[in-house]
């Protein structure tokens, strides 16, 4: 057993973590650490690593589950989950634009009440019209989400904002 590695409370320090999101990490078998003859974890170079890919993933909206499979270069389903997240990753850059777009005639409407700016409402219309569906954290296109599909009572371990769950918001129903 090799004892060389930061311990567990160095690691968890370097990435503003507590030590128990580390040792859940490894209960969910996205790292592996060494061990030293008394037992303790020693984080090397790679788990390191590892950590720095797990944050920026969970940052862009990986679950554990889907990172799980894409550290694991043998994982069947890694190309799907892949090509799954970058189109959830396009869906949400768009609603960024449109947010912003939003935002930026806000800012420059004369209208007192920006709701009743005919041309503000137009960055609403897909919702409007039923095209779209809202959900908090994502906008899809009527019939779902690309190559995904939820059990009946919506995503299963998801979260929206702030850790809740994803809700429909008012005026729009679930698929």
């Amino acid at each position: 057993m090799k004892s060389s590695g930061e311990s567990i409370g160095a690691t968890a320090a370097r990435f503003g973590l507590e030590t128990h999101v580390l040792r859940h990490w490894e209960d969910e078998r996205l790292l592996e650490p060494a061990r030293d003859a008394a037992g303790r974890r020693r984080f090397d170079e790679d788990d390191i690593v590892r950590i720095a890919v797990i944050l920026r993933n969970k940052a862009a909206g990986l679950s554990l589950e889907q990172i799980r499979v894409l550290l694991d270069e043998g994982a069947p389903d890694r190309h799907r989950v892949l090509e799954e997240h970058i189109a959830e990753l396009d869906r949400r850059a768009a609603d960024i634009a449109q947010a912003r777009a939003m935002t930026e005639h806000a800012l420059r409407c004369r209208s007192h009440d920006i709701t009743q700016c005919p041309r503000f409402r137009s960055h609403v219309g897909d919702v409007l019209s039923g095209q779209a569906r809202w959900l908090l954290g994502r906008t899809e296109p009527m019939g779902g989400p690309v190559g995904r599909t939820e059990p009946a009572g919506g995503p299963v371990g998801d979260a929206g904002p702030a850790g809740g769950p994803v809700a429909v918001a008012s005026g729009s129903a679930p698929a």
